[in-house]
């Protein structure tokens, strides 16, 4: 593959970079974000979209984790406008993407109690005429009182199902960056099946990992390039701490661990786009993100000393962000398991 950005993804990037300067807050920053018709390009052009892929559509979502910026990008495309693309036919794909252009929310149940992206849901799904009644429990539900539909992986397949329909109750729960989370209880949902099958759900989890993974490898840049820009301004002892032999040491590490990053959540993606195998891409970056990831942000406040833990700083938005990210994949133990059972099966 070529890593080098095309002309399309470098002109979203250039709108979105313009957008994102601004310092809007997340209400109004979406509001231009769907103005600017970011929000439609995965569309098919029938629905006036560009039918960008899932590597297109990261690099927009690159730049938003660059700026830890507090909208329902990821949860939007990467958990439901992408996968909506890629398993809705005709019909469901003009019903559900027709109201994008003007900042429709989307989102994904991706984890279970004890299980994050399961391939064998325990949520059940049980036709009911031409509707499906859904029951169970899910977590971890970004922006879920926010969303037109729900994709929620069952037994059945991926169903859509609406946060207000009777039968589905939304429980806030706490997140590290203080965006909205839910756990939600389906006790005989009403929901329309979206795709059959566990190759439906596994495409689901497939199209949101890479889509985790842009948004971790431009929060990790962004962090980086934070403290590189500290690390040269802040004296001590007379001298920029960027001088500091440990200092530029620390802050090295960090910068291979932000590259190695965003080779590996470029590949996987790419290898989704194109529809190849993807599953050793997707485990080794959801891996790094889960392991590598918080702890690289750890150095990164190490090197800001004090200002690095105070909440009106930026930082705090990038390492709080880091870790809902890595706890949504799964946790480093639980990456770590599924790495090395397929390096074992080799």
């Amino acid at each position: 593959m070529d890593f080098a950005r095309d002309e399309t993804q470098e002109a979203v990037v250039e709108v979105a970079a313009g957008l994102l300067a601004r310092d809007l807050d997340g209400d109004a920053l979406w509001a231009a974000f769907a103005e600017a018709d970011l929000l439609t390009l995965a569309l098919p052009e029938r629905l006036g979209g560009e039918g960008l892929t899932v590597t297109d559509v990261g690099a927009l979502l690159t730049e938003v984790g660059r700026k830890s910026a507090p909208i329902p990008a990821l949860a939007t495309l990467g958990f439901g406008v992408l996968p909506i693309v890629a398993l809705g036919d005709a019909s469901v794909q003009d019903s559900l993407l027709a109201g994008m252009a003007d900042g429709r929310v989307f989102t994904a149940a991706l984890a279970e109690p004890g299980a994050q992206f399961p391939a064998r849901p325990s949520v059940t799904a049980v036709a009911d005429g031409d509707a499906y009644r859904v029951t169970g429990r899910v977590l971890a539900v970004p922006f879920a009182e926010k969303a037109y539909r729900i994709l929620v992986p069952t037994d059945a397949g991926v169903v859509l199902v609406e946060a207000a329909a009777d039968g589905v109750t939304l429980t806030p729960t706490p997140s590290a960056s203080g965006s909205p989370e839910f756990a939600i209880s389906f006790d005989g949902a009403r929901g329309e099946l979206l795709a059959p099958g566990e190759e439906a759900v596994a495409t689901l989890h497939r199209i949101a990992l890479a889509s985790i993974g842009a948004v971790a490898d431009g929060l990790l840049a962004g962090a980086t390039a934070l403290a590189g820009e500290h690390l040269a301004t802040r004296q001590q002892f007379g001298r920029p701490l960027a001088t500091f032999q440990a200092v530029s040491q620390q802050i090295a590490d960090v910068y291979v661990t932000s590259r190695t990053l965003h080779v590996s959540a470029l590949a996987a993606a790419w290898r989704v786009s194109e529809g190849l195998d993807a599953q050793d891409d997707l485990d080794v970056m959801a891996y790094w993100i889960a392991a590598e990831v918080p702890a690289a942000m750890q150095v990164l406040h190490h090197l800001h000393g004090g200002i690095g833990v105070d909440v009106t700083y930026p930082l705090h938005r990038y390492y709080s962000t880091a870790k809902d990210l890595a706890r949504l994949v799964g946790g480093a133990s639980y990456r770590l398991d599924l790495v090395g059972a397929r390096c074992s099966s080799i």
